[in-house]
């Protein structure tokens, strides 16, 4: 899984908007309720209904919320300056982990891509997933 910094790296797409498209909710992009598809608040959609990011990255906006690598943390304060996830060693309350996205179920004000959250690593729901990321050397 990706850590915080990785996932809302990819998630801006390059950007420094609120969202990967602007700073203004578009219809049509994302699901989410009054998102403006046909999923809208009522199911996950399939993967690649929606127009991918600029770095060619589907659904990091509404849909289902995903998990990342990082212990609870309040704040990016002091965060890891090389991007690595906080851990318990770094004051990190390990007992919940990072949730990013938004979801179908909520509006579009939580699919910001600085939007955090947290749950119990144990919690499962039909709006949360994982995303998988490969690391890769750049010479």
């Amino acid at each position: 899984m990706p850590t915080e910094a990785e996932w809302e790296y990819a998630a801006r797409g390059g950007t420094e908007t609120i969202y990967w498209w602007g700073n203004e909710m578009k219809q049509g992009l994302a699901n989410c309720i009054g998102c403006g598809s046909s999923w809208d608040g009522k199911q996950p959609a399939p993967v690649g209904s929606f127009k991918p990011d600029p770095f060619g990255l589907y659904d990091t906006s509404g849909d289902v919320s995903e998990w990342v690598r990082d212990c609870r943390h309040e704040n990016y304060q002091e965060a890891p300056a090389d991007g690595t996830a906080w851990e318990e060693k770094d004051g990190g309350d390990c007992a919940v982990r990072g949730i990013r996205g938004g979801i179908w179920l909520w509006a579009h004000d939580y699919l910001r891509s600085s939007s955090r959250m947290w749950d119990r690593p144990s919690f499962n729901a039909r709006a949360l997933g994982s995303r998988l990321v490969r690391e890769i050397e750049w010479n």
